[in-house]
């Protein structure tokens, strides 16, 4: 018998518990409408700077475009001021995006210097001031608007460094300040993207907080990503690095949650079609060379382990045309 996936963050009704995580320079609109297709039940912008917005940044616009197709979506905020981070949510007020998220655990340094992504979790009570401010402030637009109020969600790590894990009393201070719900990705600042993922830690926020929880952390295969949900607890399972040149991992963890068998891997004429797919859409989002060499990353991931991709990715990666970019790829299969 099939499990019933619905799960809500907020009022936001979600038609499975598996959801792309959003990633710098990757889940960009083309990456999402392709997950989103195979079964990822939310989206995340790229992570979008609360001062870019507030000084009208040209980049920052792009991020913030999306299509109705990839509905529901979070807008995914930075920021370490409450002040501006509340005034990020008025500037918002009007788009369709259905969840505000707030980073707290971008370990690059030039985001953890000024103070923002996981230098939060050093800075606890600024954290919590910053979902409060944005917590108070949604409300308040929504009511004058005449709509629904957006969820505010938190993404964060289990702590600054191993003997600073502090994410058990961190998730319930974001509790206390209105998040309705909590990502935690099972890694130290510290630890960047190295090591194994602590899944404990995430059963253990689980277990402090009533919102949702949201589990992330070494989920490559669909198997993975139920382990995650069966072992920790988690409400949802958040899938970053498992799904590039993967976007099938959504359809196949969600055949495997309903208990179906797990789908047959994909083989090489549906990953390159899938490829070609993915730079059709690139193209017509961002005009053709900036496309072709935005997906030169996405050819290797789509590519890993297949027979003679090396040399493949190694001609990709001097192409500027579309023409010359689907001529190689045909001689995968010649």
């Amino acid at each position: 018998m099939a499990k019933d996936t619905k799960i809500k963050i907020g009022n936001i009704e979600l038609n499975s518990p598996f959801i792309l995580a959003p990633l710098a320079g990757v889940t960009d609109s083309p990456f999402r409408r392709i997950c989103k297709e195979q079964g990822a039940s939310l989206v995340y912008s790229e992570m979008v700077s609360a001062k870019g917005l507030y000084y009208n940044d040209k980049n920052t616009e792009r991020l913030l475009a999306f299509y109705n197709d990839e509905k529901p979506i979070a807008y995914q905020l930075f920021g370490s001021d409450p002040k501006i981070m509340a005034w990020a949510v008025t500037k918002l007020s009007d788009r369709e995006n259905s969840i505000l998220d707030v980073n707290m655990g971008c370990p690059v340094p030039k985001v953890v210097r000024n103070g923002e992504g996981s230098a939060l979790m050093k800075t606890p009570k600024i954290a919590a001031e910053i979902i409060a401010s944005m917590v108070k402030m949604e409300k308040q637009q929504a009511e004058k608007d005449g709509r629904e109020v957006k969820p505010i969600t938190v993404k964060c790590r289990t702590g600054w460094d191993q003997k600073n894990i502090n994410v058990l009393d961190f998730a319930s201070l974001m509790e206390e300040a209105g998040a309705s719900a909590i990502a935690v990705h099972g890694r130290t600042k510290e630890q960047h993207y190295s090591g194994k993922a602590d899944w404990e830690m995430i059963a253990g926020v689980k277990a402090k907080v009533s919102i949702p929880v949201i589990g992330s952390g070494d989920v490559y295969t669909g198997e993975d990503a139920n382990r995650m949900l069966q072992e920790t607890g988690c409400d949802l399972v958040m899938i970053a690095r498992g799904a590039l040149g993967n976007p099938w991992i959504f359809y196949d963890s969600i055949a495997l949650f309903q208990g179906k068998s797990k789908p047959s891997p994909p083989t090489l004429e549906e990953k390159l079609s899938m490829l070609r797919k993915h730079l059709e859409l690139q193209v017509e989002e961002k005009g053709e060379k900036p496309a072709i060499l935005e997906m030169r990353k996405h050819v290797g991931w789509y590519l890993k382990g297949i027979p003679g991709a090396t040399e493949i990715r190694r001609r990709v990666n001097t192409l500027t045309t579309l023409t010359a970019l689907k001529e190689t790829l045909k001689l995968l299969i010649s």
